[in-house]
């Protein structure tokens, strides 16, 4: 993988050279996970995978914000937001 982002089609190609595996296979199953981890927050349950991370679903509380181009203050609804923390093997990784 080059430069410094890598978009889904990289990444599929990524998954099928170091699994070994065609590169529908990959996007199969790039897809199921991303499905997988969807479906999962939607019904407010949290995704572990060991090493890698946690995603899990938080809430953001009702607040005024101020429209930047009026400067009239705005209400935004409060939400529910998925998040995402790294793992230890994964922040060592990095570091």
């Amino acid at each position: 993988m080059t430069g410094n982002r890598v978009n889904k089609t990289e990444l599929i190609e990524e998954i099928a050279k170091s699994a070994d595996i065609t590169k529908a296979s990959a996007t199969r199953a790039l897809d199921a996970m991303m499905e997988a981890v969807t479906t999962t927050l939607k019904n407010n349950d949290s995704v572990t995978l060991v090493g890698f991370g946690t995603f899990t679903v938080g809430e953001r509380a009702a607040r005024i914000g101020r429209n930047p181009r009026t400067n009239e203050a705005i209400k935004i609804a409060a939400a529910k937001v998925p998040k995402f923390k790294a793992g230890k093997a994964l922040k060592d990784a990095v570091n």
